[in-house]
Formats: structure tokens, C-alpha cells, sequence
């Protein structure tokens, strides 16, 4: 593991626990975020100098993002599916960071790197063609007009993955909410570094061969609200 790009500072862990949301930490997810959290974390405040390859303990042929990975069923169910592939994560809630360390532990997985903080520095602190795919499984859709600047789907961003995809690298998007579904579209359709692969009707109505369904996922399908599937490659 390449230790010179992991954060052990004790402002890694102050900041960190002032972007909790949600239900308080036991104890066991405590010392997780304490002790294994900063073993895989990645530090962006200086300029990645290594070849993301190296940043993983076993060797790996390419690697992939998963943004805003939530309790992290997707991530870690292709990571365990895939081993010869590194994983980063991106998450800045700690609860979600929590989950999916637990399971790191205790399913002993090696091909995970973390980032508990905001995906577009990642982005940038990123190498150029670094990335075989990066997914995005059901973003914060933001659904308030005047909150649509936050939506993670923008132009800048769009423009950001593209330079990070290899070519014919692939950005997959999954939303159950119609308008965060045509946004992300109209943004996609427009940049000029990626092609919809989509033919036909069912290839983004139905989830892609063996999509792992995340919790949030099953309860959107259960309340009638169906997902769309997208898969974008880099031309």
C-alpha cells in the first residue's frame, strides 16, 4: 500500500467527523473510522505522483470510482466480483464510510481505496486517463429548482471524468428520478467526448448484467418509482 498517500493526521479525523449525518457511530464503526479508515484513505493535498495502479496492496490491471457509494453494497459487491480491478470509493457521509468499512474488515477486501470528502477534488487530484469507469448509483438528485447547481451531473464535472476515463472507458448513471434522469442526458448528449450506448428501449430500463441493487434501490422499486440505467462511453 502506498502509505505516502494515505491521511494520518488528526485533522483528517476532526473534519471528517463534522460532516456526520445521520444516526450515531457504535463503537466497533468508531474505531473502524480511527484506526482502519486512515490506513485507505487517500490525501489529495498534494498532487498524485503515482500511478493509481500503485496506490492498491494487491496488483490490479485497471482501475475504477464509484461516487457517492452510500452503505456500499454496489462498490463492495464489485469489488469482491473483481479483484484484479481497484476500487476507489468516494463518500463524505461517516455513516456510509462506517458501513462499508465494517465489511471491508470483516470480508477481508484488499482492492478498496477510500475518499471521505468532495468528489470533484478527487477529480482533479486524479492522473488523466486513469480510470476504466466511473459509476454513479442513484446521486442526490437535488429535486428543488434553485438546489439544481448542486447536482454532481454538470458540465465542469462531465468534463472532469471525461479527461479521467480511458477511451472507451465508461461513466454509468443510475436514478429513479425522471428529472435527474433528463438532466443528466441533455448534459451527456451535448459533451462531445462521450457516446450513449444505448439501442433500444430496455437497455436503460433494465439494470445491466449483474447489477448489484443497492438498499436505496429496492425501496425505490418497491415504492413504484422505476430506475433508469445509463452507460456512457468515452469516445
Amino acid at each position: 500500500m502506498a502509505h505516502d498517500q494515505t491521511s494520518h493526521s488528526d485533522g483528517f479525523h476532526g473534519s471528517f467527523f463534522g460532516r456526520r449525518k445521520g444516526h450515531k457511530l457504535r463503537n466497533h464503526q468508531t474505531e473502524l473510522v480511527e484506526t482502519l479508515l486512515p490506513r485507505l484513505a487517500l490525501q489529495v493535498a498534494e498532487p498524485c505522483s503515482v500511478n493509481v495502479d500503485s496506490l492498491f496492496e494487491t496488483t490490479v490491471r485497471n482501475v475504477r470510482l464509484e461516487i457517492g457509494f452510500g452503505g456500499g453494497e454496489h462498490l463492495i459487491a464489485e469489488a469482491r466480483a473483481n479483484p484484479a480491478t481497484g476500487f476507489i470509493g468516494c463518500e463524505p457521509y461517516v455513516n456510509g464510510m462506517a458501513k462499508i468499512l465494517a465489511q471491508i474488515e470483516s470480508q477481508n477486501i484488499s482492492n478498496i481505496r477510500l475518499f471521505a470528502g468532495d468528489a470533484a477534488e478527487l477529480l482533479s487530484w486524479l492522473p488523466a486517463s486513469s480510470l476504466s469507469r466511473i459509476d454513479l448509483i442513484h446521486p442526490d438528485p437535488w429535486p428543488k429548482k434553485r438546489h439544481w447547481k448542486r447536482r454532481f451531473v454538470q458540465d465542469a464535472t462531465v468534463a472532469a471524468m471525461a479527461r479521467l476515463l480511458t477511451p472507451d472507458g465508461e461513466l454509468r448513471f443510475v436514478s429513479d428520478i425522471d428529472s435527474y434522469c433528463a438532466w443528466t442526458l441533455e448534459r451527456l448528449l451535448r459533451a462531445k467526448d462521450f457516446l450513449w450506448t444505448a439501442e433500444r428501449a430496455d437497455d436503460w430500463r433494465l439494470p445491466w448484467p449483474n447489477y448489484t441493487m443497492t438498499r436505496y434501490g429496492r425501496k425505490a422499486d418497491r415504492e413504484g418509482r422505476k430506475a433508469a440505467y445509463f452507460i456512457f462511453r468515452r469516445m
